[in-house]
């Protein structure tokens, strides 16, 4: 028996359907499905398992950001195991695989995480932050999925906000103690990984479980509206780095980022409105 927990809302609301579709992959394995979103108590639920339990997680990164902080300080099963049933799968685009590919192993990617702290309160996360225009463009996104179930598009809506809605704002980004004042700043994400946003490569360098237990900031800043817009289709790539008069990426173990205006917040896809800063701590202490 391999146990599955589902988010029936990932893949626009696809994922209850795209899960179950591992019974017609997997035709001599016996699958016992859960919806997540009915878990009310984890630790009772997750006990509920046999000792050796194979447990499924399907979904989005959204999706595995909500297990790992709901089951933040809990026992998991050792065979725990990612299936991508999202829109933008980032966490998987990180590990080198596509949309499709096969359950990936995943507990020793869940542990040592770094956390977020906003407003007081702290997350565990497993891809990045995003603040400044992709903030913004997931304060829209919810708000375009709450009057429509078509797929939003993230890229047009980075490019409106570019042109006409988003105004950037200035920063003060502190690295291990050490600050910098940026005006003009367009995006502050702090990153574990290399991916956000649906394939946005925005830190090309930084890499999940590195050695030295640090994560990135990419500060894009200082530029007019053209010249971002016409730099910004690069980020996919990871080509904006190229850009050193107006990107600039630092790396360390606690990063704090504050904004002169409030600005919206997304934590692997998930949104917080109205913040003016966050503090990022590595979940892995540096190695000597």
């Amino acid at each position: 028996m391999q146990y599955v927990l589902f988010n029936p809302q990932a893949g626009n609301g696809s994922g209850a359907q795209q899960a179950r579709a591992l019974d017609a992959r997997f035709p001599e394995e016996t699958f016992s499905y859960t919806d997540m979103t009915t878990i009310s108590d984890y630790a009772a639920w997750l006990g509920t398992l046999p000792v050796d339990a194979s447990l499924i997680i399907a979904g989005g990164d959204g999706t595995l950001n909500r297990f790992l902080n709901d089951t933040n300080g809990m026992a998991l099963p050792e065979q725990l195991y990612y299936f991508a049933t999202g829109s933008g799968n980032d966490f998987l685009h990180d590990l080198g695989l596509e949309k499709g590919a096969d359950p990936v192993p995943v507990a020793q990617h869940l542990r040592d995480l770094p956390t977020v702290t906003v407003n007081g309160k702290h997350w565990r996360f497993l891809n990045g932050i995003g603040y400044g225009i992709d903030g913004y463009c997931c304060e829209v996104g919810d708000a375009l999925r709450g009057k429509s179930d078509k797929p939003v598009n993230y890229t047009a809506i980075a490019i409106k906000g570019l042109l006409f809605h988003f105004h950037p704002a200035n920063a003060e980004v502190t690295v291990d103690g050490k600050t910098k004042r940026y005006r003009r700043v367009w995006l502050a994400p702090t990153m574990n990984g290399r991916f956000y946003g649906g394939g946005m490569m925005v830190t090309p360098d930084q890499h999940r479980g590195n050695a030295e237990g640090k994560v990135s900031v990419c500060v894009m800043h200082g530029s007019g509206k053209i010249k971002t817009l016409a730099v910004f289709p690069s980020i996919f790539k990871g080509g904006h780095v190229k850009h050193t008069e107006m990107v600039e990426i630092l790396t360390g173990h606690d990063i704090e980022v504050r904004f002169d205006r409030p600005c919206a917040l997304q934590i692997d896809g998930e949104t917080i409105r109205n913040v003016t800063s966050y503090s990022v701590h590595a979940g892995v202490p540096a190695r000597v």
